[in-house]
């Protein structure tokens, strides 16, 4: 199966459109959201098109296809309006053998594994920034944020197809891609 896979959306509705479309073009039947879907944090300037009620709205035509993990800006209030579950800290997937452990990444993240084997996966936003690495025999993978990208990065996603990871702009410009 494949997967869009997303991060850090802070309530912009403009960029929601633009992944809406991706996804659309992606023909993925399913999309796993890393966190921070409505809020924009204290840290962050509003992204631009920063409605959250749209967002809600625009979500909800595919809420049995969105899978979501709790961001550090997900509060319950959130899970009120919100027609999928938001409020899980992780998410397990499995692909070509390999474990993927999802979660948003305030928690666990490079410099804080979860406890992993060599060769599973841990895929997390919060950042803002694209990034793969590999730390103690686990891939530390991030797909950055579809509305406020960090340190020169893009407005993007990733997608999950056979094992293969690919990091693309929100216009399908491919950026990297990891094979597991």
């Amino acid at each position: 199966m494949k997967w869009i896979i997303a991060s850090d959306l802070h309530g912009s509705a403009h960029y929601c459109r633009r992944l809406l479309e991706a996804w659309k073009r992606e023909e993925a039947p399913r999309m796993l959201f890393l966190g921070d879907l409505l809020y924009h944090g204290p840290r962050n300037d509003l992204p631009e098109g920063y409605a959250p009620k749209e967002v809600i709205a625009l979500l909800q035509e595919r809420q049995a296809d969105i899978f979501c993990v709790r961001g550090n800006c997900e509060a319950e209030v959130d899970q009120m309006v919100l027609p999928f579950p938001v409020l899980a800290d992780y998410c397990l997937l499995e692909s070509a053998g390999h474990l993927i452990y999802a979660t948003h990444g305030h928690h666990f993240n490079e410099d804080h594994l979860p406890p992993l084997h060599p060769g599973d996966v841990l895929l997390h936003g919060h950042t803002h920034i694209p990034r793969r690495t590999l730390r103690d025999g686990v891939y530390v993978l991030n797909p950055g944020s579809v509305s406020i990208p960090k340190a020169g990065s893009w407005h993007g996603y990733m997608t999950l197809e056979d094992g293969v990871f690919t990091w693309k702009t929100l216009s399908g410009d491919v950026r990297d891609t990891l094979r597991l």
